[in-house]
């Protein structure tokens, strides 16, 4: 069995490659005992017991913003998921993990750690947009330059990439998950009901959009009155969608615009030629990438494979690290860590 790993660890789903397949695939959740500590389940059975446990059981998603937020939670959940690709053989295991390219050294550290702490070898940490190019096969080792916007669930990550690293970069919190605030932030306002993040998640991906539907949707959901607190159904529309995802869906723009920007003129020469390369589950949001279009005034390509790519990309970087000119991609081992 392939013993190495490449993880895109997100704030709403992990994804693990190994060789050339997808191992895993769930929701970035845990739950566990409240008081023991001890783990009940990892991954989409925990993700269903959000606000849904009794106060002996407590349910979160350790990871915000793409990086991890509780750090021995992270590692309960990272050890269930490695233990059940790796058929608990993890002292053999090697791990590549995708990070937000603006994430800081004490936060590289904890994600080196809790790989480690979870049982691998070695881990190696590369910046997202980095693998995400890799995985859709983009060739960024020319002196030419290219820019992928990945909008993930907490993070939207943005890098224009040449000669086989990284040029200019942000990471925005504004991202998928903010698509859902705004939804629920809608509801209360105009219909006076709150809604949870399943119900916001849910109206997002039946109804959500950025730009004019051919057809205007509508569905019914349901919620807690904010006054009487009483349960209360609604209905909602794709035109009401358009204006409760509009600030949200241009802030993203602008920081896609402020990373060009500060790009050097001959690569904005280049990415105006050739266009910006959509990666995320925020890219399937019906009409955002016509939106993006529309705002930056350059074409929006999207791919076949939005959510995985990164996955995919740590993984062929583990084959081939030639692919890793320019950066500081190696393996460090829990002892080496621990020493530094």
């Amino acid at each position: 069995m392939a013993t190495d790993f490449g993880i895109d660890l997100g704030t709403q789903r992990t994804v693990i490659y190994s060789g050339k397949s997808i191992v895993l695939d769930e929701l970035t959740a845990v739950s566990y005992e409240t008081r023991t500590g001890e783990l009940i389940a990892a991954g989409d059975d925990a993700y269903n017991m959000l606000g849904r446990t009794p106060a002996s059981v407590t349910a979160v998603c350790p990871i915000k913003n793409g990086v991890i937020a509780e750090y021995d939670v992270a590692e309960s959940m990272l050890s269930a998921f490695l233990n059940q690709v790796a058929n608990n053989k993890m002292f053999k295991a090697r791990v590549m993990v995708a990070v937000p390219s603006s994430i800081t050294e004490m936060q590289k550290r904890s994600i080196y750690n809790a790989c480690s702490s979870s049982g691998a070898r070695d881990v190696c940490l590369i910046e997202g947009p980095v693998a995400a190019a890799i995985g859709i096969g983009l060739d960024f080792t020319t002196p030419k330059g290219s820019i992928i916007v990945d909008v993930g669930a907490g993070t939207t990550d943005i890098a224009t990439l040449s000669m086989g690293g990284l040029v200019k970069y942000q990471s925005t919190n504004v991202a998928g998950s903010s698509f859902n605030n705004a939804i629920a932030k809608y509801i209360k306002r105009e219909h006076s009901v709150i809604i949870g993040p399943h119900t916001a998640e849910q109206i997002k991906r039946q109804i959500g959009c950025v730009t004019q539907r051919p057809l205007e949707l509508t569905i019914t959901a349901k919620g807690q009155h904010q006054f009487t607190g009483m349960p209360q159904t609604f209905e909602i529309n794709t035109n009401e969608m358009i204006t409760a995802l509009y600030d949200t869906a241009v802030s993203i723009c602008k920081s896609v615009q402020s990373v060009i920007e500060k790009t050097p003129p001959e690569m904005t020469g280049d990415i105006y030629s050739d266009g910006i390369t959509l990666i995320g589950g925020g890219s399937i949001l019906y009409g955002f990438p016509e939106f993006l279009a529309n705002y930056i005034g350059v074409k929006v390509t999207t791919v076949d494979n939005p959510k995985t790519c990164v996955a995919k990309g740590t993984a062929m970087a583990l084959k081939n690290f030639d692919l890793l000119k320019n950066g500081d991609y190696r393996f460090k081992s829990l002892d080496e860590l621990s020493m530094a």
